[in-house]
């Protein structure tokens, strides 16, 4: 096998380069001459994530498709820690990207499993308190092109960068606490009662009546005769107002001083 490097990385002080070769191995060069210092062995898949030290130019932290963490000590070419990701049944998770706190302190990695590992010093007290599962009410919901090409949503057929934020589910649907509603970017002034998605009972094909977030049924559903959507009602609305609010705007701006006189004055 023709060896390839698949990621590069320079410490903090750009005295060394570390690169990850295809053959499983991190490879420590002096950046000013090129020499060889040392082969770090301990991964057994492809390494795609090197992630510097903030501030300590000795410190480095490869992590791979193996599911192994390591922190290196590029300087002597030695292990100074080491973590497997480990799943329960599932067997290990690769390791798909990771990065430092500013601080040094702590570091943070996603796995091809979906997770996020937050390795560090003290309590874990505070993440605990976070759901563990998060996802938007409107992830996987289908999209379609228009006459431009352009990517809409195929139950609201607005872009989606323009529709209003979603909310926070768990895997089932079940939306999150108001407090944890807040987390999602232009939430985190809404009113109370703005945070709380409605609950709906729908009836599936078979006659089974399932309690979900209104908003997340598809155009199956729509199909099968089911209720329409609420929460996706309130989204056209809100998007109606926003392109009425934008055509009187544009109206008022391209009728423009009627007399000659020169630019309109504020009202």
């Amino acid at each position: 096998m023709k060896p390839k490097v698949t990621m590069i990385a320079w410490n903090q002080n750009d005295n060394y380069v570390v690169t990850a070769v295809n053959n499983h191995l991190l490879k420590v060069w002096n950046s000013c001459t090129g020499q060889l210092l040392h082969d770090l062995v301990g991964h057994a898949d492809e390494v795609f994530v090197l992630e510097t030290h903030p501030f300590d130019s000795r410190i480095m932290l490869s992590a791979g498709h193996d599911g192994n963490i390591f922190i290196w000590d590029i300087t002597k070419g030695t292990k100074t820690k080491h973590y497997f990701n480990m799943i329960e049944g599932q067997g290990h998770g690769a390791v798909f990207d990771c990065k430092f706190s500013p601080d040094g302190q702590h570091f943070a990695c996603t796995d091809s499993h979906g997770h996020l590992l937050i390795f560090g010093f003290g309590c874990s007290r505070p993440y605990e308190k976070i759901p563990d599962q998060m996802f938007f009410h409107t992830d996987y919901r289908p999209l379609i092109r228009d006459s431009n090409n352009y990517v809409l949503d195929e139950q609201t057929q607005q872009a989606p960068h323009l529709m209003p934020p979603p909310f926070l589910v768990d895997v089932d649907g079940n939306p999150h606490p108001t407090k944890h509603q807040r987390l999602v970017p232009g939430r985190e002034n809404c009113a109370d009662e703005h945070l709380i998605p409605q609950l709906g009972y729908v009836a599936t094909s078979d006659g089974e009546v399932v309690e979900q977030v209104i908003g997340q049924q598809t155009v199956d559903q729509d199909e099968q005769g089911l209720e329409p959507s609420i929460l996706d009602d309130m989204i056209r609305q809100l998007q109606l107002q926003q392109d009425q609010r934008t055509g009187a705007d544009q109206e008022s701006a391209s009728s423009g001083p009627q007399n000659g006189e020169g630019t309109p004055r504020r009202g």
